[in-house]
């Protein structure tokens, strides 16, 4: 399927983004990525290094694409091939990150004030423009419509994906004793035009907490240790994995 003007580069020279690198492979159809250390905050506006992250979030989001896709979620993974490089489907990539919020944290607080940790019920579907020029706004329905960044049909099949998702994720989390309180999806088409997961599932994507610590800062296992400056950010993404990895 052809790209449409807001769609993001899949082909070509490789693509350097803030955390991966994607470059084709000699299969055709078949892009490889390789996920770096490097660390983001704040729209590229605070920069670092995670000693390991590439890997832990290599390894970990192969082991949840996985799990996914035994659950009927169609996802990008094809294959982990080294420990921070995993091969995917290439996409036609939506400019969108589908934000799934089952608690109050982050942005969510600072825009409408609602207190930290408040249980959202249901749980809170939202769509950004994935545009780091604009500062990824948030989109109304409207605003998602004229920018005609997907179809009706497909906003559709994004939010009941994300729906589902968020379900399958919140349970295997709750296994690993970690709440999963928000979370960053990306999806792209296929080239028949199938809507899939694609991009990654990791301490950088999703707001994690540890369910049985009750301080706020100790229950953190995310990147809001290096957004914040809270310490120890090897030791808390390489706890997620190691209990990601016992499921």
């Amino acid at each position: 399927m052809a790209q449409t003007s807001h769609a993001l580069p899949v082909s070509g020279t490789p693509y350097e983004g803030k955390a991966k690198i994607l470059a084709s492979t000699a299969t055709a159809g078949i892009w490889q990525v390789l996920f770096k250390d490097e660390a983001t905050a704040f729209n590229a506006q605070k920069r670092g290094f995670i000693r390991g992250k590439g890997e832990i979030n290599c390894t970990m989001s192969s082991h949840l694409f996985q799990f996914l896709g035994r659950q009927g979620i169609p996802t990008h993974f094809v294959r982990q091939t080294a420990p921070n490089v995993m091969e995917v489907y290439a996409l036609d990539m939506f400019a969108l990150e589908v934000v799934v919020r089952n608690r109050a944290a982050g942005s969510l607080c600072r825009e409408t004030g609602l207190p930290l940790g408040l249980e959202l019920t249901p749980p809170l579907v939202e769509f950004y423009y994935k545009n780091d020029a604009l500062g990824d706004p948030l989109l109304t329905p409207d605003r998602l419509r004229l920018l005609n960044l997907a179809t009706p049909v497909e906003v559709q099949t994004l939010t009941e994906m994300a729906q589902q998702i968020n379900e399958h994720l919140c349970r295997f989390f709750a296994e690993c004793g970690i709440l999963l309180v928000d979370f960053k999806l990306e999806f792209g088409r296929d080239d028949q035009g199938r809507v899939l997961l694609a991009d990654e599932i990791s301490p950088d994507t999703c707001r994690l907490w540890l369910a049985q610590e009750s301080d706020p800062v100790r229950r953190v296992v995310d990147k809001d240790r290096f957004r914040h400056d809270l310490g120890e950010v090897e030791s808390a993404y390489r706890l997620v994995l190691e209990r990601v990895l016992r499921q």
